[in-house]
């Protein structure tokens, strides 16, 4: 069997790169912008010409690498299938075969050429596809944190006063943020009382309860007392029928209770604007 290795062919494909890549470039323009053909195949002339075998210079190339990355990624931002940059590849590997084709006459040479050829970019679309999954996840991520981030705006309704209006379910991440974005603005306003405002939770079970007694501990650790507002009817009979205790927090049925409350805790309850009761 033939190896793909072999320094004959290796040689007639790194002449075949680096005499025609600007023509490659612009055969292959059609599926890949022109920047990143000839990054990629300046980069795959190189490896080709060195000594590392063709089954490791996709995995162990830094330029292949890279320059396969890059395109993967730039299509990936783009909103590109990755159908469409697996075509992009098999498309170069017409491409090159055609170019051997036009610097050989020898027919074993040729078959010998198209096995390295496929090889070689049979492992590029493998990691195209690869790095098109996982940078496609990490956008995914980045979006649910952005939108857990806007869905949990801390307001200042007061001086020394910051209200978290909840809309939704409040699972362990989003409590996460709640508590992570509160006791930075609890910091950075030098609060000294945060509300809760519950009125957009459609529920309240013992996974919810609990999230809000974590976020009520983490804010009097900061030194701030911490009101509970939009408690409802249906909420208070869920909250006693589950037997969740909580009897130690400062609760309101609404914000401007909760905020006449904050006043009153501030001493400021006399000012222009304050509710009493």
């Amino acid at each position: 069997m033939l190896g793909s290795d072999d320094g004959q062919v290796r040689a007639v494909l790194a002449r075949v790169l680096a005499e025609d890549r600007a023509a490659l470039a612009r055969e292959w323009a059609g599926q890949a912008p022109g920047g990143e053909a000839g990054d990629l195949l300046e980069a795959l002339g190189a490896a080709i010409g060195g000594t590392l075998p063709v089954s490791r210079i996709v995995d162990q190339d830094p330029a292949v690498r890279d320059a396969l990355t890059s395109l993967s990624e730039r299509r990936a931002r783009a909103g590109a299938e990755p159908r469409a940059t697996a075509m992009a590849i098999l498309a170069l590997k017409r491409t090159m075969l055609g170019a051997i084709e036009r610097h050989t006459e020898d027919s074993a040479l040729r078959y010998r050429a198209a096995l390295l050829v496929d090889e070689l970019l049979d492992s590029a679309g493998v990691l195209t596809f690869e790095v098109y999954a996982a940078g496609r996840e990490r956008i995914i991520r980045e979006q649910h944190s952005q939108v857990l981030e806007l869905s949990t705006p801390v307001v200042r309704l007061w001086r020394h006063v910051l209200a978290v209006p909840l809309i939704g379910t409040l699972d362990s991440a989003r409590t996460q943020v709640v508590m992570n974005n509160l006791l930075e603005s609890i910091q950075a306003n030098e609060a000294r009382v945060a509300i809760i405002d519950i009125t957009g939770v459609p529920t309240v079970d013992t996974a919810v309860a609990q999230h809000l007694l974590q976020t009520v501990g983490a804010v009097r650790l900061m030194g701030a007392e911490c009101v509970i507002s939009g408690i409802r009817p249906s909420i208070a009979q869920t909250i006693t029928q589950l037997g969740i205790d909580l009897s130690h927090i400062v609760t309101r049925g609404s914000l401007a209770d909760a905020l006449a409350t904050a006043l009153q805790l501030l001493g400021d309850s006399t000012r222009p604007g304050a509710v009493t009761g």
